[in-house]
């Protein structure tokens, strides 16, 4: 264990075991609105921002906020980006907090709540909806796929069945990305595989699934996915990266003509996140 990370008290997590890490590129128009949903929390939070893109409006608003910036300047791409920001923090729950999403008040204080019912909990994490350009999205069909799938995971019974999470993973990824805290202890320094351009979030929970310990899902929509032109995850699929490197993780659990099959099924599904 770190000597920098905090320690918990009789056992038991605290709001200040936990730190929100953003990790910011270039100049987000979304940027402002993400950290004062974090600002807005029921319980103090801490906060920081990574950057491989410092750049003047990043420095302003962290001034502007009093968050500390921390810039990468080593190993480029997002998967990089995400592992240079959890390492910054100091704490024992990390929450990568993407600079386009937000979240809702209630967040840390049912993190800190769903992490206190497992002492081996590898990674917590709550259901979400989407924000589409102005409008908020709560249910439709990929919502309701991915809610279906991870509702093992909202039952303290199977928290730690690794049998169910792997079979929920090998049809796709049903855990949204930004909604995940990481228990540090559990996952590792180095989460995400900097060999994937997009789908580095959902290697990382194929990976973690197969660790002892607890996946636990809130069943609550406290996380706000916006969906717009300009993400990274709109890009990705437009270019076919996330299909391919998708496929890539299917094969881990099925026969490739199987996985190709579930590939393209899974891959219809996710269009919806374009716009």
């Amino acid at each position: 264990m770190n000597d920098r990370q905090i320690k918990r008290k009789n056992g038991r997590y605290t709001e200040r075991d936990h730190t929100f890490v953003i990790c910011a590129y270039k100049e987000s128009p979304y940027l402002e609105e993400t950290i004062l949903s974090l600002k807005k929390q029921t319980v103090p939070v801490q906060i920081m921002m990574s950057t491989a893109t410092p750049n003047e409006f990043l420095e302003n608003m962290c001034r502007k906020y009093e968050i500390p910036l921390y810039v990468n300047q080593g190993e480029k791409g997002l998967a990089a980006d995400w592992n240079y920001g959890y390492r910054q923090a100091q704490t024992r729950l990390i929450t990568i907090a993407h600079q386009d999403d937000f979240y809702e008040p209630e967040y840390v204080e049912q993190i800190i709540q769903h992490a206190n019912l497992r002492q081996d909990a590898i990674i917590i994490y709550s259901d979400y909806y989407e924000f589409r350009i102005d409008e908020k999205v709560t249910g439709n069909r990929l919502l309701k796929i991915k809610r279906l799938m991870n509702v093992p995971m909202t039952k303290k019974v199977f928290y730690g069945n690794r049998f169910l999470r792997r079979l929920m993973l090998s049809m796709g990824d049903p855990i949204c990305c930004p909604a995940v805290t990481y228990v540090r202890e559990k996952v590792g320094e180095r989460p995400f595989d900097t060999t994937y351009q997009n789908s580095c979030d959902y290697k990382a929970m194929v990976e973690l699934a197969e660790k002892k310990g607890a996946f636990i899902c809130i069943p609550r929509q406290l996380v706000a996915h916006r969906i717009h032109p300009g993400s990274t995850t709109t890009f990705n699929l437009s270019e076919n990266i996330r299909q391919k490197e998708d496929l890539e993780i299917f094969c881990r659990f099925w026969p490739r003509p199987i996985a190709k099959l579930i590939n393209k099924v899974y891959a219809t599904s996710e269009r919806s996140n374009e716009l």
